[in-house]
C-alpha cells in the first residue's frame, strides 16, 4: 500500500455496522477500506453477542440434560468443564471472524488491522498497527467505532475480582458466587449463564424491574422465573461502598432506608456502555455530539460533510442488527442507491431461559400515550408444541389499535422467543393487522401458532384458551 491510497469509502470500525457498511459498498462496486483495531467482526462478534450465545447454549443444554428424566431419558451423570465451555465460545467467535474476513475478500474490501483517525475531511491516518503512519483518502468516511462496557465508578476492573462482560468472556475460572450489577440484557444473560452452572448469583438493578425496557408483565414473569431458578434479585437497589479483597468483593446494597451487605467472589459490571469516540477524530475536528455520541442527520451524515456515523457510536438502541441496518442505509444513501432510512421499528432480544423478545410499544407506553388498544395474550401452556417439548413457560402478548387492529407492540417470553418475534416485525413493516396474522394459517404443531393465537385473542377468537 502506498503512503496515501485513494478510496471511495473508508470505514473505521469492523463490527456489525462497519463490516456491513464496507461489504455493502463493495457490492455496489466501490473501492473500500475497513480499519479494525482488533479483529473483523468487532466487539459483537468477538466479545459480545456471538460468544455469549455460545455460552448460553452450553448452559441451556446442561440444564436440559439435568432434566432428562422429564423426557423419558436416563442420564447417569451430568457434569461440565468450565474451561472447555469458554474455549468453545472463543472458537465460535474465531470461526465467525474468519467468515467476515472471507466476505471482505469476496467483496474486494481492503481489510486494515489497526486504528484509524479522521485527520481531516476526506483523510484518515492509521495510528496503530503494521501500517501506522499511512494515510487513506476518500470522499466518504463512515465512523462505526461502537461502544465499550461502562465501568463502575471507583472500581478498577482487574479481570479476577471485578469484570465487565469482556473479561468474563476471557476467564476460564468458574466463580462459586457472583454479583451482577445491572439487569439489562447483558446482565440478565450472564446471571442466567452462571446460575445454570451452579454459581450463587445475585442480580442488582437500580430501576424497579429487571429488563427495564421490556413490558412490565414480561419482566415480572422473568423475575419470578429467575427466582425459581435460584437467582437472588434486588430491584430499586443501589450498590455502594465496594470493598475488593484477596478472595472476594463486599458491597452494600441500598434500597430506600434498607441496607444489606453482600459478598461474592466476583463482581460483573453490566451497567451500560460508553462510546468509543476518543482518538477517532483529530483535535482540530469537532463533529457535533449528543450525550457523547456522534450526532447524525437523516442521511447518517455528521455535522462534517462527507463524514458519516452508524451503529452504537450514534447512540441507542445499542443492538447489532440495528447497527447493520444503519450502516447499510448510510452506504446506500451516500452512493445514491435509494433514500436512506432511519431506524423506526426493531426487535429487542434477551437470550436467557426463558427467552425474551419484543418490538414496538409496551402496554404501559401505549396507555400512557392515550391510545385506544386491545391486548391479546396466549400462554405457552396452551401450545401443543410447547407442551410436547416441555417448554411451557411464558406467553405471547400483542398490543393493537382497538379500531383498526394495527400492531403497536408485541412481547414474547418463552422458548424461541427471539426467533418468533420476527413475524411481528414483518407484520409491523408491512402494516399488517392482528386480524391478518390470525387469518394466516400457521403449521400445527408449532410454537409460532402462539403468535397467531395471541393475535386472535385481541378479539376473543383464540381457539385454545
Amino acid at each position: 500500500m502506498a503512503d496515501t491510497t485513494e478510496y471511495d469509502l473508508i470505514v473505521i470500525g469492523g463490527g456489525p455496522a462497519g463490516y456491513a457498511g464496507a461489504i455493502r459498498a463493495g457490492q455496489l462496486g466501490k473501492k473500500v477500506a475497513c480499519i479494525e483495531l482488533e479483529r473483523a467482526g468487532g466487539t459483537c462478534l468477538n466479545w459480545g453477542c456471538i460468544p455469549t450465545k455460545a455460552l448460553l447454549k452450553s448452559a441451556e443444554l446442561y440444564q436440559k440434560m439435568k432434566k432428562a428424566e422429564a423426557y423419558g431419558l436416563t442420564v447417569k451423570e451430568v457434569g461440565f468443564d468450565f474451561a472447555r465451555v469458554m474455549d468453545r465460545s472463543r472458537s465460535v467467535a474465531g470461526q465467525m471472524a474468519k467468515g467476515v474476513e472471507f466476505l471482505f475478500r469476496k467483496n474486494k474490501v481492503d481489510y486494515v488491522p489497526g486504528a484509524g483517525q479522521v485527520s481531516a475531511p476526506g483523510m484518515v491516518s492509521i495510528t496503530q498497527g503494521e501500517q501506522k503512519g499511512k494515510f487513506l483518502r476518500a470522499k466518504n468516511i463512515l465512523v462505526a467505532t461502537g461502544c465499550r462496557m461502562r465501568r463502575i465508578p471507583g472500581l478498577d476492573v482487574d479481570g479476577v475480582r471485578v469484570m465487565t462482560s469482556r473479561e468474563a468472556l476471557a476467564s476460564k475460572v468458574f466463580p462459586k458466587s457472583i454479583l451482577v450489577v445491572g439487569a439489562g440484557a447483558i446482565g440478565v444473560e450472564f446471571a442466567y449463564f452462571y446460575n445454570a452452572f451452579g454459581s450463587k448469583v445475585t442480580l442488582v438493578e437500580m430501576l424497579p424491574q429487571i429488563l427495564p425496557v421490556e413490558d412490565e408483565e414480561v419482566s415480572r414473569t422473568l423475575h419470578r422465573s429467575f427466582e425459581r431458578q435460584g437467582i437472588t434479585i434486588h430491584v430499586s437497589t443501589k450498590c455502594e461502598n465496594f470493598r475488593v479483597g484477596k478472595d472476594s468483593v463486599t458491597v452494600d446494597l441500598v434500597a430506600g432506608e434498607s441496607k444489606t451487605t453482600v459478598e461474592a467472589e466476583v463482581v460483573l459490571s453490566a451497567i451500560g456502555v460508553v462510546a468509543n469516540i476518543e482518538g477517532v477524530f483529530a483535535p482540530a475536528l469537532k463533529p457535533e455530539l449528543e450525550r457523547n455520541f456522534l450526532k447524525v442527520g437523516d442521511d447518517y451524515q455528521t455535522s462534517i460533510t462527507g463524514i458519516y456515523g452508524a451503529g452504537d457510536i450514534i447512540g441507542p438502541p445499542w443492538l447489532a442488527h440495528v447497527a447493520t441496518y444503519e450502516a447499510v442505509n448510510a452506504v446506500n444513501g451516500m452512493f445514491g442507491h435509494g433514500r436512506p432510512k432511519r431506524v423506526k421499528d426493531f426487535p429487542g432480544c434477551t437470550y436467557c431461559q426463558p427467552q425474551v423478545a419484543s418490538t414496538g410499544l409496551t402496554e404501559k407506553a401505549a396507555r400512557e400515550k392515550g391510545l385506544a388498544i386491545k391486548v391479546g395474550k396466549f400462554p405457552f401452556t396452551a401450545s401443543g408444541k410447547a407442551v410436547a417439548s416441555a417448554d411451557t413457560e411464558g406467553f405471547v402478548k400483542v398490543i393493537s389499535d382497538a379500531a383498526t387492529g394495527e400492531i403497536y407492540g408485541a412481547h414474547i417470553i418463552g422458548a424461541e422467543a427471539t426467533e418468533l418475534i420476527a413475524e411481528y416485525g414483518l407484520a409491523v413493516e408491512l402494516e399488517a393487522t392482528v386480524e391478518e396474522i390470525h387469518q394466516t394459517i400457521h403449521a400445527h404443531p408449532t410454537l409460532s401458532e402462539a403468535v397467531m393465537e395471541a393475535s386472535a385473542a385481541t378479539s376473543g377468537e383464540s381457539i385454545h384458551i
